[in-house]
């Protein structure tokens, strides 16, 4: 059977088809309508009911992950600037919420992508992840702004 993002994407390379214009654009343009077509007509079906929500969460989350990584970019880029140094170095363990190894593995990406935080391992129940933060002035706070991270991220994901 295929899946939603595949009806999707093969909706959208059908606009593009019909419109004989295969531009950035014009796939964004087909995308957004084959969402709209798949979100409306085929709501009742299980498999695509979870699509209609997920779509929107994924942009969310993007743009969540894109400010994020822009505000981190400025407070290294600061640090790095400035005569004064700013940076508290040190290891955290970080309790995971995510259990799957593919989910492990995007969280850990996603704070490793972050400038200012590193993920160091796994721990071998894999429910704890060592990451190396630059700025460790609090570790409460730091340990939420991860949480909170891992939680928009296992929204998409689950």
């Amino acid at each position: 059977m295929i899946g939603p993002l595949a009806w999707n994407i093969l909706l959208a390379m059908l606009w593009m088809g019909f419109t004989g214009s295969f531009t950035g654009t014009n796939l964004f343009i087909g995308l957004a309508l084959g969402y709209l077509v798949l979100a409306y007509a085929l709501r009742g079906i299980p498999a695509f009911a979870n699509y209609a929500t997920k779509v929107p969460r994924t942009i969310r989350f993007i743009v969540f992950f894109l400010w994020e990584l822009i505000l981190s970019n400025l407070k290294v880029a600061y640090d790095v600037l400035t005569p004064t140094y700013y940076m508290k170095p040190g290891v955290i363990a970080f309790p995971l919420e995510a259990r799957t190894d593919g989910e492990i593995t995007i969280v850990a990406n996603l704070i490793s992508l972050t400038p200012g935080t590193l993920s160091l391992d796994v721990s071998s129940d894999r429910k704890v992840l060592y990451i190396h933060v630059m700025y460790l002035d609090d570790e409460a706070e730091v340990v939420k702004s991860l949480r909170y991270l891992e939680h928009r991220a296992l929204e998409v994901l689950r």
